[in-house]
Order: structure tokens, then sequence, then C-alpha cells
């Protein structure tokens, strides 16, 4: 059986990761690393299992969160396509059964805003998760003079939290945003097309997704 604690050891995942993240940084993009996918990893499983998933489509989501962005390593445009076809060559040669690896490689092809559909619990909870990952740690730039609006966005979040509340049937991200360094207008320009994502990823887990910026409820 294939396990989260396999992937994250396994040398050659390390490199693709390690190298797309390097593409990345190159483009200016804030960071996609090692940081970042172990926080979608376990922040899908909790959500998972807040929602009452077994116990192996919990580990399935935290495989496919570590794998998620791969795909960079081939191009930034369509890397959850590419990323998916890289994950499937990974997983068939490690030897996970079909029925695993096509619920991986699914959710990894739906993550992306521009073209990912949360086709089912997994996908829409790595969909969740990869959205809700923004904080100042992300941002690569050091010189705020220079900062583009997701490097002046990503700073500004003071704080970020996702709550799950199934006696309500909400899932909530909070911020906090610093308004001196970005507008919440400004948040919503870059990401208004994640949070819609969002929107259907919380209904096909049965929730309602709610957005709050400083103390306001937006959505």
């Amino acid at each position: 059986m294939i396990t989260y604690d396999m992937i994250k050891e396994n040398a050659e995942i390390r490199a693709y990761i390690s190298a797309a993240d390097s593409s990345l940084a190159a483009l200016g993009y804030t960071e996609h690393s090692f940081a970042h996918v172990g926080f979608v990893a376990h922040r899908a499983a909790e959500i998972l299992a807040e929602v009452g998933a077994t116990e192996r489509e919990v580990e399935l989501v935290r495989i496919a969160g570590h794998l998620h962005d791969i795909g960079n390593l081939v191009n930034r445009s369509e890397h959850s396509q590419s990323g998916a076809l890289m994950a499937f060559r990974i997983l068939d040669r490690m030897g996970m059964p079909a029925e695993e690896i096509a619920t991986v490689v699914t959710a990894i092809g739906n993550h992306d805003e521009g073209t990912g559909v949360p086709v089912n619990k997994v996908a829409a909870a790595l969909i969740l998760a990869d959205k809700s990952d923004v904080r100042r740690s992300r941002v690569r730039n050091h010189d705020p003079a220079t900062f583009d609006i997701h490097d002046r966005v990503n700073y500004s979040v003071v704080d970020s939290d996702l709550e799950i509340n199934t006696a309500e049937g909400t899932i909530r991200l909070i911020l906090r945003i610093d308004t001196e360094i970005s507008s919440i207008m400004n948040y919503f320009e870059i990401f208004l097309e994640r949070m819609t994502l969002c929107c259907r990823a919380a209904d096909m887990l049965g929730l309602a997704f709610k957005l709050t910026i400083n103390d306001q409820n937006f959505i």
C-alpha cells in the first residue's frame, strides 16, 4: 500500500517539486515548494476527515496534495494536467492500484481554477486546501517597492484560518489583511475565480463556502 510518508520521502518526487518551484521562482511566482505542498496535504486531509471520509480517502488526498504542483516542472500553463500525467507515471511504477491512481490523478488534474471542476470529494478537498493557502511567507520578493499585485495581496495577509462547522454546514476562510499593504478589493481582483471554485468544491462536500476578511463577511 502506497502511503503519504512514502511519497514524501521519495527522492524522485522531491527533485521534481524542487525543480518545479525553481522554475516558478524564475517567473516571479510565490512559493510552491515543500512548505506549500505540505500545507495543502495537511489541510486537505483535515477537510476530508471532518466530512466523514474513510481513512484511505484521507491518505489519498494527502498524496494528491503533495503531488499537485509537480506539473509546474513542465510549464505553468496547464500545470494541473501535466502534473496529473506525471503523478500517474510515478504512482503506477510504485504499484498503486488503478482505482487509487484514478482518484489521485483526477484530483490533481482538476485543482486549477482555469479548468478545474470538483468532480469528487478528494478533488474538492484539494481545491479548498490549495486555494486557501494565502500567507505572507509565500512571497519571495523582499522589496515592497517592487511588489506586483500578487505579492501585495499575499504579503498583506497577517493571519489565515479555515474553519469547518459541520453542524452549520459551512467551511469558512477567515483572513486578516493589513489594508495599508493591500486593499480587500485587490484580493478579489486576483482571487475571485478561486473563490468561485471554492464555492463549488464546498458544495461537493455538502457545505457552503464562506469568506470573512477583517471580520466582514463577503460570501
